[in-house]
């Protein structure tokens, strides 16, 4: 079964709602290819690696979560990027992309999903567009929850803990946002977390969390971000009849 890349664009469109969002990107199809979709591959982002395992799986469509343009990015067709666009070109693949929309959604986003991953569930959201999740949790201190999401992701991760015994109090409440969200850290604090989840570390935060008594857990921008794209990919081709498949390109960042 296929369908018209219009009738996908809309069906994508009419989930994650993109109009709502003022984004760092264009959300929705970044690359034209074929007019006609039977199978779909989703992917954390628009890389060379994942193109040439979308070209080997002879899928239609890819739909990621970082795509091929971004605000105030060199605008010229050289290297990688030529590179990227030539391969899907040439293999008349169409890129769908979707930015902060597939972060927010409540369900298929990816803080919707990395909570699932997690066993949390959310009761509040924060911070900018309403991208982060919050809600409650029962671990008995905050490495006990470092060595869960540790576990759950199947990686490590950098725990900076508050000062003084704050580190050893029960966890009630935590907050996330995936990927490179570590700009939310204050909002989460004043969302009532114990401890903040994210993708990505930068220099301030480690200081905030040792005196503002609140945990800070970096667990990786891909790692926390794999969980989306297929969630939305797999509910779209499911109610379209399509193909769908779900490749990972390891990425240790």
């Amino acid at each position: 079964m296929s369908i018209s890349r219009t009738e996908l664009l809309q069906a994508f469109d009419s989930l994650l709602q993109p109009e709502r969002f003022k984004d760092y990107g264009p959300n929705g199809l970044q690359v034209e290819g074929k007019a006609e979709i039977s199978r779909i591959v989703s992917g954390v982002t628009a890389s060379r690696a994942l193109i040439d395992a979308a070209i080997a799986a002879q899928a239609d469509a890819i739909f990621v979560h970082h795509g091929l343009f971004w605000r105030g990015q060199d605008g010229r067709v050289t290297g990688w990027m030529k590179q990227r666009l030539q391969l899907l070109l040439a293999h008349d693949i169409n890129l769908f992309a979707y930015h902060l929309p597939l972060d927010a959604h409540p369900e298929l986003g990816n803080n919707a999903q990395l909570g699932r991953v997690l066993g949390l569930v959310a009761d509040a959201r924060f911070g900018e567009n309403d991208l982060g999740f919050a809600g409650p949790a029962a671990f008995a201190d905050e490495r006990a929850l470092a060595d869960h999401v540790a576990q759950a992701l199947g990686r490590a991760v950098t725990w900076v803990p508050p000062e003084g015994a704050a580190a050893q109090r029960p966890v009630r409440r935590v907050a996330w946002c995936t990927g490179g969200a570590q700009g939310y850290f204050e909002a989460a604090i004043a969302a009532g977390a114990d401890v903040f989840i994210t993708g990505e570390i930068s220099e301030p935060q480690a200081h905030l969390a040792r005196e503002m008594g609140v945990g800070f857990i970096a667990a990786g921008h891909h790692a926390t971000e794999r969980y989306g794209a297929p969630a939305v990919a797999a509910q779209v081709a499911g109610q379209l009849g399509l193909g769908h498949q779900f490749i990972e390109i390891d990425n240790p960042a």
